[in-house]
C-alpha cells in the first residue's frame, strides 16, 4: 500500500510540473500565432515529448536545435532517422488501427480551427520559421503518453500554413524512447504504421548553435552521422534525440496515405 501511495504521489507531482510549464508559455504562444513578433529561439519551449532530452552537459540545447530542423524534415529518410520495419499483418491488426482512427477523427474535428488547439493547450513550435509542416504540441498529452496510450490525445497536431492561418493535416503519437518494438506494436500495429526516432545527432561545438553557415554539417540534416566524424569536427554526439513518434493522417481519403510512412 505504501508503494502505491508513493507512485500516486510521484505521478501527481509530475502532472503538476507539466501543467505549470504549459500555463507559463500559453499566452506567449497565442500571441505568436496571431502574427505578433516572435521571441528569440532560445526562449521557445523545446519539444521534449515527455522525456528530458538532455545532452551530456545536462542542458536541452540538443533537443532545441533538433526541433528547429525536425519540423521541416517531416518523414525524410536518411542517416538521422531510424524506422521500425513493416511487419506482416497479424489477426486483428487492421481492426485495432481502425479503432484508433475512429477515436482520433472526432477528437480532431474541433481542431480544424487552430485557435481551438491553442485554447486547449497546444503550442506551435517555431511559428516564426517558414516550415512545410508545423507541430502543435500538447505537453500534458506528452506526459500522459509516457505511461498510457490514449488515441484521443495525440502528442502533436500537424498543420500546414495557409495564408494567415493553419490547416489541419494530421496528428502525431509518441512513446517512450525506452520502448521495444513489441511495446510500440501494442500501441499502433507495426504492420500498419512505422514508428520512427531521430538518431545520430551531432551538435556543434559548445557555445555554438546550428546556423545557415553550418547546417550542412551539423544536426538532423547534416553530413556528420557518426560519432568519430562528430568528434573530429569538435561537436557533441547525441545518439538519440527524441522519443518514438508515428504520424497519422486520418483526414486523408486515400487509405494508403492515412498511416503514410
Amino acid at each position: 500500500m505504501k508503494s502505491n501511495h508513493w507512485i500516486a504521489l510521484f505521478l501527481a507531482v509530475l502532472a503538476v510540473l507539466f501543467i505549470t510549464g504549459v500555463s507559463a508559455h500559453q499566452n506567449q504562444t497565442q500571441k505568436q500565432a496571431q502574427g505578433q513578433s516572435a521571441p528569440a529561439k532560445s526562449d521557445m519551449p523545446g519539444m521534449d515529448m515527455g522525456d528530458a532530452q538532455k545532452d551530456s552537459a545536462g542542458n536541452t540545447q540538443a533537443a532545441m536545435s533538433a526541433n528547429e530542423q525536425m519540423s521541416d524534415m517531416h518523414m525524410e529518410m536518411g542517416p538521422h532517422m531510424r524506422m521500425t520495419d513493416l511487419r506482416k499483418p497479424s489477426p486483428g491488426d487492421e481492426a485495432r488501427a481502425e479503432q484508433i482512427l475512429e477515436t482520433l477523427r472526432p477528437a480532431l474535428e474541433q481542431y480544424k480551427d487552430y485557435h481551438k488547439a491553442l485554447d486547449d493547450g497546444f503550442q506551435i513550435f517555431h511559428p516564426e520559421l517558414p516550415l512545410e509542416h508545423y507541430h502543435f504540441t500538447n505537453y500534458r498529452y506528452a506526459a500522459e503518453a509516457q505511461f498510457v496510450f490514449n488515441p484521443a490525445h495525440p502528442t502533436s497536431l500537424l498543420y500546414k500554413k495557409v495564408g494567415d492561418g493553419y490547416q489541419l493535416e494530421g496528428a502525431m503519437y509518441t512513446a517512450p524512447k525506452r520502448f521495444t518494438e513489441e511495446q510500440l506494436n501494442e500501441r499502433v500495429p507495426l504492420s500498419v504504421a512505422r514508428w520512427h526516432e531521430h538518431v545520430n545527432f551531432c551538435l556543434p561545438p559548445k557555445g555554438e548553435r546550428i546556423t545557415l553557415a553550418n547546417w550542412k554539417e551539423f544536426g538532423l540534416k547534416g553530413s556528420i552521422a557518426t560519432e568519430d566524424a562528430c568528434d573530429a569536427a569538435g561537436g557533441r554526439w547525441i545518439p538519440l534525440v527524441f522519443n518514438w513518434m508515428v504520424h497519422v493522417y486520418p483526414l486523408e481519403t486515400d487509405p494508403s496515405k492515412i498511416w503514410a510512412h
